[in-house]
């Protein structure tokens, strides 16, 4: 809603900064769990029947590119992309097991116990009714007792500048918002979503 000159309404104010205040690298591969989709779901189903619904926590990390925000995304065997995140282990609390994945996935090795992430709220909730479905925003009403998971999305508030170091079976991509956008073809509906999780907030485009 605009205010009384006309201009955006105020929401909380995030930084965004530029790409090229952060540096990359890469560093040892993780195993795959998993061979194929039919694996997946067979673990999936195994997980389930021995510990219940897993809950999934991933980190919506934001820079700037050309003037325009971007959000890093992995991308896996060139063939689909994913936040950075994962499961949360037994008893393990939403912003100590998203800094635990946060530094698996993307911090160097030798700095991978000391990471300060900096956690943000969450703005987004996905559950999934059953082992292959799509993620829903909310419990389906057949879902009372979802079988698979709910993940939960955080913004992660980025440093002036950092060190990026990615498993080499992976690449961290830095995707423009505006791409994202509704393009649930490509992206799947978490990611595709992003645009919306974040209209409550006021970005701050810093470049240079």
């Amino acid at each position: 809603m605009g205010d009384e000159n006309g201009g955006v309404g105020d929401g909380e104010v995030v930084d965004v900064y530029p790409l090229n205040r952060y540096y990359f690298g890469s560093k040892e591969a993780i195993a795959d769990k998993d061979d194929s989709l039919a694996d997946r779901i067979q673990r999936l189903k195994s997980n389930y029947e021995a510990n219940g619904l897993r809950t999934c926590v991933e980190g919506v990390l934001l820079v700037e590119l050309l003037g325009h925000p971007h959000v890093l995304l992995l991308q896996v065997k060139n063939s689909f992309f994913r936040l950075p995140g994962g499961r949360l282990r037994p008893g393990e609390s939403v912003t100590e097991g998203l800094k635990r994945k946060l530094s698996n996935k993307l911090s160097p090795i030798e700095s991978s116990m000391n990471d300060n992430w900096q956690i943000g709220e969450c703005i987004g909730m996905w559950w999934r009714s059953s082992f292959d479905t799509l993620p829903y925003p909310y419990l389906p009403h057949n879902g009372r007792n979802p079988k698979q998971e709910c993940t939960k999305l955080f913004l992660v508030r980025l440093p002036i500048s950092r060190k990026f170091c990615v498993p080499k079976h992976m690449k961290l991509l830095a995707v423009p918002l505006f791409q994202v956008h509704d393009n649930c073809q490509t992206y799947g509906p978490v990611i595709s979503g992003i645009p919306h999780m974040l209209s409550k907030f006021s970005l701050n485009i810093i470049q240079g």
